[in-house]
């Protein structure tokens, strides 16, 4: 919804609240300090609402100002998604919308593995909350601790997680191309 829609869309339903309650324009005004002629032309459309003009009528009338205004409500932001359990790690959704960027973050058991590099279209971002994490990107074989982060054209052959020494908690961004379906990357011949 534009401004301009929404500054539209002042004037009625002030004029609607107003009748809702019974209230005259006249006892408006000894409430609010505005003129009848003022607040006439606010409900016609033809003068533009201001937060001077709106404060005082939106505590007149004992509402939030949000209700005078008609504001989209923002709803809760907060996001809570249930973990989801894949090939032993538990990933906890960190974004609501499908496609994308996606977050999650991620809980690694401790195990002993055999790394089997992958390879996918997109690009990841990897970020150590507690534990190690071991990445294997190509010819690298390295070690993650807490607080530090790795990012990396996924069209590498690459492998991800624990050391074997302990759990592994870590941040893993990737955009839709993350997504895709792992296809094993062949090994190289020399």
């Amino acid at each position: 919804m534009t401004t301009d829609e929404v500054l539209a869309g002042v004037g009625p339903r002030l004029r609607r609240i107003r009748k809702e309650r019974e209230v005259t324009l006249a006892a408006l005004s000894e409430a609010t300090g505005i003129s009848v002629s003022t607040l006439s032309r606010l409900e016609s459309g033809l003068r533009k609402p201001g937060l001077e003009l709106l404060l005082p009528i939106a505590q007149a009338h004992q509402v939030p100002l949000d209700e005078l205004v008609g504001a989209p409500a923002a709803g809760d932001p907060r996001v809570r998604a249930k973990p989801v359990v894949r090939g032993g790690r538990t990933h906890w959704p960190l974004t609501r919308q499908p496609g994308g960027l996606q977050a999650f973050k991620v809980l690694e058991p401790q195990r002993k593995q055999e790394p089997e590099p992958r390879t996918h279209e997109g690009y990841e971002w990897l970020y150590v909350l507690s534990g190690k994490l071991r990445l294997v990107l190509g010819e690298h074989d390295v070690v993650l601790t807490a607080g530090e982060a790795a990012e990396f054209d996924t069209r590498v052959p690459h492998w991800f997680g624990s050391t074997g020494e302990g759990p592994v908690e870590f941040l893993s961004l990737f955009g839709p191309q993350g997504e895709r379906m792992h296809v094993r990357a062949r090994p190289r011949r020399p």
